[in-house]
């Protein structure tokens, strides 16, 4: 597969593949690899279906689901929108608004979760005339820069996360859904090692609410010092979306974060989260 770099550090644009029939063709192996090597993939001017979505997302690993599908029934697809759309966690409008908003922090999905996610695929359905990015951040690339210091005051450390943190960022009253809080606190090492290149990356982010034997205040500052580290500006890739983007980035060793845009215009995006397996290395984050 041929790729261009869109980072320094991390993610590639690869081209010339129809990621609809990548999976017939057998080459996943090939995708793998790449998403293993780089972290995050950009492909352009897909048609990807729903049906060709979740099949590619079911190679990663189980579909993750969020949203209670009845039993023996397959997972909705989830939609990031500010518009009125099936498949979205909160259906009042204002706090609709209010959990994309809280998408602005950086975050790697569903760490709050017994079983964490290995991969997200992100697809383009409408866009606004301007905004809108999404930005990521290699945290393989980040653990490796981070200061000394900070490295032997993080490393060891077990933290806590919990989705209704996140959204607390944002709004108390967000925080307080049972949509939030039904998921109990899930503790994980700071360090994922990645089993096929033995490479370690942080594993925090907007969920990380606590670390286990500091007091809050003291654990919340430290968590905010070392994602202030890894979050600096050269550091970031933002992508500026386009119709028929599909983008698959590594939930192991990324973070990402929303950027406004103008909210009166529509902005949705379907994904497919997939849940890790333990050959992921989810034994090396486990405490």
């Amino acid at each position: 597969m041929r790729c261009l770099p869109l980072h320094k550090d991390f993610a590639v644009e690869v081209l010339d593949q129809d990621l609809g029939t990548l999976v017939q063709s057998e080459r996943y192996r090939d995708l793998r690899l790449l998403f293993e090597t780089h972290s995050l993939l950009v492909f352009r001017n897909q048609t990807l279906s729903e049906a060709q979505h979740r099949v590619l997302a079911e190679c990663f690993g189980p579909i993750e689901d969020l949203r209670d599908a009845a039993e023996g029934e397959a997972p909705e697809r989830p939609i990031i929108s500010n518009v009125a759309t099936a498949g979205t966690l909160v259906q009042d409008a204002t706090l609709q608004r209010l959990d994309i908003e809280a998408n602005a922090y950086w975050h790697t999905d569903s760490s709050f979760l017994p079983m964490p996610s290995i991969s997200n695929i992100l697809v383009a359905c409408a866009l606004p005339s301007s905004g809108g990015e999404t930005e990521f951040v290699s945290t393989r690339v980040g653990w490796s820069r981070l200061p000394q210091r900070l490295k032997a005051r993080i490393e060891d450390k077990i933290l806590l996360h919990r989705f209704a943190n996140s959204r607390s960022l944002i709004d108390p009253v967000l925080g307080r859904l049972e949509t939030y809080t039904r998921y109990p606190d899930t503790p994980w090492r700071t360090l994922w090692l990645n089993p096929v290149n033995g490479t370690p990356s942080l594993y925090m982010g907007a969920h990380a609410a606590a670390i286990v034997g500091m007091s809050d205040v003291a654990g919340q500052a430290l968590i905010a010092e070392v994602s202030e580290a890894i979050t600096r500006p050269e550091a970031i890739y933002s992508h500026r979306w386009r119709l028929g983007d599909v983008l698959i980035w590594d939930q192991r060793a990324i973070l990402h974060r929303g950027r406004p845009w103008p909210y009166e215009e529509e902005r949705t995006l379907a994904s497919f989260v997939s849940s890790a397996r333990e050959s992921d290395g989810i034994a090396s984050v486990r405490p």
